[in-house]
């Protein structure tokens, strides 16, 4: 796990009548797939770090929400540092950013591949950033096919507004990672995720990259959306609309345009969702969520 600087101030969080003389927090929520490791396809692939962490600040200040909270997939771990500096300086609040490295079937670091001037970038992250408080952050391993990379859930408790945001990229179900029919790892990856967001005296707000389309979508395959029902079932997610558990694609590729990035919140807490217009950046869309907790 990377190191976590924490930030050396602390702001007041806003919060907004709920009735009957209780106030409810507003949070910010933005999910996003860079795709800087090692996809040769996307823009930020063999970006340096400050390039990186520029296009990503540049989400949490020129997008419709200002986040508190922001998951990364496909984050390069060397650039951890560097995206705390500089969400701190353009967005001028504090952040406390951690990360954790993805792991190859062996257990050393999935390594992104090196920048354009062929120096290092650490191993490809999942990533998980906070504004204004101080957060502490815990690694929990998920299930995973043995022969591909090992994966984990990262998870920032906010004590000062009583939050476990918790972020994860789950296997991709293609050839190569969670191969078997009904995509038994991410089935098993998703359930593990549910226990761990769970948090007493906190409430869960989770997602990221889960890599399988919603149980109501039209597209994607049918295990995979079996599996994300789960997450549906006490927890409402950042695009679901009335009953329906579909949403709008957030990602471009080979097999066409399908959701595969989620927020999941308490139920009655979504205000708003946002999916930002298509990017050349990434092969996956920002998606923002308002959240009154």
């Amino acid at each position: 796990m990377a190191r976590v600087i924490l930030v050396m101030a602390l702001t007041v969080a806003a919060v907004v009548p709920a009735g009957a003389g209780h106030a409810r927090t507003r949070l910010s929520v933005l999910t996003w797939n860079v795709c800087a490791g090692t996809n040769s396809l996307c823009a930020l692939y063999r970006a340096g770090a400050l390039e990186l962490a520029w296009n990503i600040s540049g989400h949490a200040i020129g997008g419709p929400v200002r986040p508190d909270v922001i998951f990364l997939q496909e984050f390069c771990s060397g650039a951890t540092a560097t995206l705390e500096r500089t969400l701190e300086i353009r967005t001028g609040r504090p952040w406390t950013v951690g990360s954790w490295s993805l792991q190859d079937a062996g257990g050393a670091p999935y390594l992104c591949h090196p920048d354009r001037l062929g120096r290092p970038r650490g191993a490809q992250s999942i990533a998980v950033a906070v504004a204004d408080h101080r957060a502490v952050f815990r690694t929990h391993p998920l299930p995973f096919p043995p022969w591909y990379v090992r994966r984990a859930v990262l998870c920032a408790t906010i004590g000062a507004i009583r939050v476990h945001a918790c972020n994860t990229h789950l296997s991709s179900g293609a050839a190569y990672d969670d191969r078997q029919p009904g995509a038994p790892y991410r089935t098993r990856q998703i359930r593990r995720l549910l226990d761990v967001a769970a948090r007493p005296g906190h409430r869960a707000v989770f997602g990221g990259d889960l890599n399988v389309a919603p149980p109501d979508g039209r597209v994607g395959g049918a295990a995979g959306r079996r599996a994300a029902a789960a997450a549906y079932r006490d927890h409402r997610e950042c695009d679901q609309r009335g009953a329906s558990r579909a949403g709008r694609w957030t990602h471009d590729g080979s097999t066409g345009r399908k959701k595969l990035d989620y927020v999941f919140a308490p139920p009655g807490s979504v205000r708003r969702c946002h999916v930002d217009h298509p990017v050349t950046l990434s092969d996956h869309r920002p998606l923002y969520a308002e959240l009154a907790l």
